[in-house]
């Protein structure tokens, strides 16, 4: 069994689940939406990150989740496991922790601790949202649109590769789009991050919606960096449609009302292709788009 076919098990059996976060209602106008992820030195942190980055990282992931579904950030917490504390990687991962979710407006308020074979951290951030934005919207008419560019961390693992350390984990800080997430949150009809590859969220908004994406090469809007490390564009635009873990948003607005989301998404907003039935499938200039990304236990 895979990560896709776990999860959707757990859909199936839990009504909350299934979107980016699980939404539940208050007594008040607003819903609360809960969301966890955990990662792993060894699938997650590259040779060089630093636990500054590994904080801000592994905090932002579940800030994301939030982003996704148009929520404001609340608060995040984490469990931080390492075979052995040391005060200055802990202080410097307490420091990245708390510093993605103020620039979200977050606030990041503890955890607990454990030891564990490698550095892993499991993270749960609380937001809250009147009308939240889920995966099953997307109607023929709508746009499809990314926020930003796409490859920043294909980007990173190239610069770590590489030995630029400094640059790689600059590039692994990826700002939560959680204030993108706000403004689009009155025009998106579905959304979610790219954490698993626009490629694959494409087809996982497909058919979470019954609808198929017609998309266009060349408006896909590939991070500037990541072409100083590949050889072509087409590599280029491959890893930047497929490689993930990119948390920028993916989602579909009427087509009326793209300016207006424009105007109301405070980063880029690229217009990449439109819904089409979803007997026309996921295509890339016409041609089927595999469902092609990560996928935990796809090993």
């Amino acid at each position: 069994m895979d990560e896709r076919t776990a999860l959707t098990q757990i859909s199936d059996t839990l009504t909350p689940a299934g979107d980016d976060a699980a939404t539940l209602p208050l007594p008040t106008a607003d819903n609360i939406l809960i969301t966890t992820d955990m990662l792993h030195e060894s699938t997650d942190f590259p040779d060089g990150v630093s636990h500054y980055t590994a904080g801000w990282r592994a905090v932002g992931a579940s800030l994301s989740d939030l982003a996704a579904m148009g929520a404001t950030a609340t608060a995040a917490v984490a469990v931080y496991g390492v075979p052995a504390f040391s005060a200055s990687k802990l202080s410097a991962f307490l420091r990245g922790a708390s510093d993605v979710c103020s620039v979200v407006g977050a606030e990041y308020v503890g955890g607990d601790l454990d030891t564990t074979d490698e550095l892993t951290v499991a993270t749960t951030a609380i937001g809250e949202s009147r009308d939240a934005v889920s995966r099953s919207g997307a109607a023929l008419g709508d746009v499809v649109c990314v926020t930003d560019t796409l490859g920043q961390t294909a980007a990173a693992l190239c610069a770590f590769n590489e030995g630029n350390i400094d640059q790689g984990n600059s590039l692994f800080q990826f700002t939560p789009r959680v204030r993108a997430g706000v403004g689009l949150g009155k025009y998106a009809t579905a959304m979610m991050d790219s954490s698993d590859g626009v490629a694959r969220s494409l087809h996982q908004l497909g058919e979470a919606s019954d609808v198929g994406f017609a998309i266009t090469r060349d408006d896909i809007p590939v991070h500037p960096t990541l072409s100083e490390y590949v050889s072509s564009e087409s590599e280029a635009l491959s890893q930047a449609l497929t490689f993930g873990e990119d948390f920028e948003l993916v989602f579909t607005v009427p087509s009326e009302t793209l300016s207006a989301a424009k105007e109301a998404c405070p980063v880029s907003l690229h217009a990449i292709g439109e819904v089409q039935s979803s007997t026309g499938g996921i295509t890339l200039d016409s041609e089927p788009l595999p469902d092609t990304g990560y996928t935990h236990g796809d090993e």
